[in-house]
């Protein structure tokens, strides 16, 4: 298992390395520029053009390196397939905006729907083809609550839809997203280890993926010479949801994935607020955007939540103590 877990991490890194001097130049030849938003922070708009869809790099080294080192179980199957398929939802996006020069992309409906149909198979296959079962292990003290199936279908579809759409919202800033996801996948690489074996072989995805990002930061990192797109943000949250639901850990994903309830809450917050009293909490939502509008340098903002991201992430595993 150990052997498998390098080799998924070293495969998958080198992968992402090897595709970015290639990939990036024919992205810009292409014209797959992002485009930016004149309402968002002004230092921004200089980005305007930035090769996008560079989720794809991570996206084929992780999906490479699991299924060559990963186990041949159905819970690896579904969280590679939940991952990928999101990631398909995320490129359509990304064609419609830049190739097609529609800037809102999918509609909200189209987005959401296809996301919530994706939630719903992964959770349906979850419990009723993998056995799954329907309890979630409560974090610190290991009690295990059980769900009846239909509330536990319920709750999941939600978890996927929602931390999809949470990491979404959290890639807005020069590695962001990408290196807050390097700290939660690698908590997963040791939470999937905790657990009984049977979920052991979804290790290998964790570590692939935190291999691909590694690679993928190379390239993200301020100033960003690629951005993921929503081909790799929407894969991404289908990842981390995922993972959550084979390991029967969605009630970690507060604590593992806490910068991206944070934006999450911001948004919600700052929309709630400006619908009752017409007033904004912050200065702009996405939480990172107020930093910025507060006079912090963008490296300052990605920095900061990194930090947090890996206080999350710590105490995430440490909710797993001896639990098994």
């Amino acid at each position: 298992m150990l052997e498998g877990i390098l080799y998924g991490f070293a495969v998958s890194l080198i992968i992402a390395l090897l595709i970015g001097p290639l990939f990036i130049p024919t992205l810009y030849k292409l014209k797959f520029g992002q485009y930016i938003r004149s309402d968002g922070p002004q230092r921004h708009l200089q980005k305007a053009g930035t090769p996008t869809m560079g989720g794809l790099m991570f996206l084929v080294g992780t999906s490479a390196a699991t299924i060559f080192f990963g186990a041949r179980t159905g819970a690896v199957y579904l969280v590679l397939g939940t991952t990928v398929a999101f990631g398909i939802i995320g490129f359509i996006d990304d064609y419609i905006k830049v190739v097609l020069k529609r800037p809102l992309g999918l509609r909200a409906r189209e987005k959401l729907g296809g996301q919530f149909g994706i939630a719903i198979v992964a959770s349906v296959i979850a419990v009723f083809i993998l056995d799954r079962g329907t309890d979630l292990i409560v974090p610190f003290i290991g009690y295990n609550l059980t769900l009846g199936p239909i509330a536990y279908l319920i709750f999941s579809t939600l978890v996927v839809v929602g931390t999809t759409n949470a990491v979404n919202l959290t890639d807005g800033l020069d590695g962001l997203a990408a290196g807050s996801m390097v700290l939660s996948s690698g908590a997963y690489v040791l939470v999937s280890l905790m657990m009984e074996k049977p979920v052991n072989g979804v290790a290998v995805f964790a570590a692939a993926l935190l291999g691909g990002l590694l690679g993928f930061l190379k390239f993200n990192v301020h100033p960003a010479r690629v951005f993921m797109g929503d081909t790799g943000s929407l894969a991404l949250g289908g990842a981390l949801a995922s993972l959550a639901i084979v390991t029967r850990t969605e009630l970690l994903l507060p604590f593992i994935g806490v910068i991206y309830v944070v934006e999450a809450l911001s948004v919600i917050i700052q929309v709630i607020s400006f619908k009752l009293t017409g007033k904004r909490v912050f200065r702009m939502s996405p939480l990172h955007h107020h930093y910025e509008l507060a006079g912090w340098s963008e490296q300052k903002v990605v920095r900061t939540f990194w930090l947090v991201s890996l206080i999350g992430a710590l105490v995430g595993i440490m909710g797993m103590y001896n639990i098994g």
